[in-house]
């Protein structure tokens, strides 16, 4: 069966409260990149006919970051919701699109394989709309999945909305969605403001499609982690520790030995050879290239180096953009 025409929509107006910061939220670094740049690159496999970015605050800045991904840009002026924010990008989702992925640009852990599977599911169940689930044990902050006693979905209330028994529901929304385009704008332009943000909630959407009698599924995420939403500090580490941990096990897996792997962190530019060594605190960035059997000893930093077969940095070297030859060795604490 051939898929319908996919849309991508991520939002990334807001600012960020929680953040503490004058920086847009999804600016933020992660993993050598600002979030946003990995929510794209997650959803771009999916091979969408157009991917929207919803700017507002600092929103030149955003498309800065995005330059180098095929993006279109539009512009949320007012924060008044996720609902008006998705209603803004509907400028952009022209008529070949038929079904439209919703997601926001703060969470960069969402994988590929997760959203081809969800988006499968999506089609194969011919539902209007598709939303992605965890659950949580501790669900504060997010919208509790509101369902009935065969777990069919009823709809979502909002934290600051939900009564003191919906709060302790464990199940939440991840705020991804698939949806029928057709629906979506049909639906958002019937949201209202009435509730406790004064806002357009693009959940609302989920309690329509029910009472109209469509068809609602839920995609449940079995590893909370990997929907995490940053917005604060804390959350931020997080998510780098998730990424840098799982560039290091696929590392490991290609055959490179990595002793204290929460300490090493790789860029994902860079490419090293089987039987290579690297020891704890070894940063790496850049797009170095490491040959086989080499040994990059404790605290090196390397950036932009290429490094032969066999080779020895030396612990705590700090080396940027040097050619190290095959075979050589160099002693602790080199420089440039």
């Amino acid at each position: 069966m051939t898929s319908p025409a996919l849309s991508i929509v991520i939002l990334a107006a807001g600012k960020g409260t929680r953040m503490k910061s004058d920086k847009a939220k999804v600016l933020h670094e992660v993993f050598f990149a600002p979030m946003v740049q990995h929510v794209v690159g997650a959803v771009l496999p999916l091979n969408p006919t157009r991917t929207v970015i919803v700017v507002g605050h600092q929103g030149h800045a955003v498309e800065q970051a995005l330059r180098a991904f095929p993006c279109e840009f539009v512009i949320q002026d007012q924060q008044l919701g996720t609902g008006h924010a998705v209603l803004a990008a509907g400028q952009a989702i022209k008529e070949d699109t038929c079904m439209v992925m919703i997601l926001c640009g703060d969470t960069p852990l969402i994988r590929t394989e997760t959203l081809a599977e969800m988006y499968s599911a999506h089609i194969k169940s011919r539902a209007t709309l598709t939303l992605m689930t965890t659950l949580l044990d501790n669900p504060t902050n997010y919208g509790r999945i509101i369902t009935d006693t065969d777990g069919k979905v009823l709809g979502i209330v909002e934290q600051k909305d939900a009564s003191p028994e919906q709060l302790l529901l464990r199940e939440v929304n991840a705020g991804i969605y698939c949806v029928e385009k057709k629906f979506l704008f049909s639906a958002l332009q019937k949201v209202d403001t009435n509730n406790s943000q004064k806002e357009v909630y693009l959940t609302d959407i989920v309690k329509q499609a029910v009472d109209g009698g469509m068809k609602v599924e839920k995609f449940t995420v079995p590893s909370p982690t990997e929907v995490l939403g940053v917005n604060s500090r804390i959350e931020l580490a997080e998510a780098q520790r998730e990424l840098q941990l799982r560039r290091n096990r696929e590392l490991m897996l290609q055959g490179v030995t990595i002793y204290n792997p929460e300490t090493v962190a790789v860029s994902p530019n860079a490419s090293i050879g089987t039987d290579t060594v690297l020891e704890a605190g070894v940063r790496i960035t850049g797009e170095c290239k490491i040959g086989q059997g080499s040994r990059i000893g404790q605290g090196a930093i390397l950036q932009s180096c290429t490094v032969g077969d066999r080779a020895v940095i030396g612990p705590y070297s700090c080396l940027t953009e040097i050619n190290v030859a095959a075979d050589r060795t160099l002693p602790p604490f080199s420089s440039d």
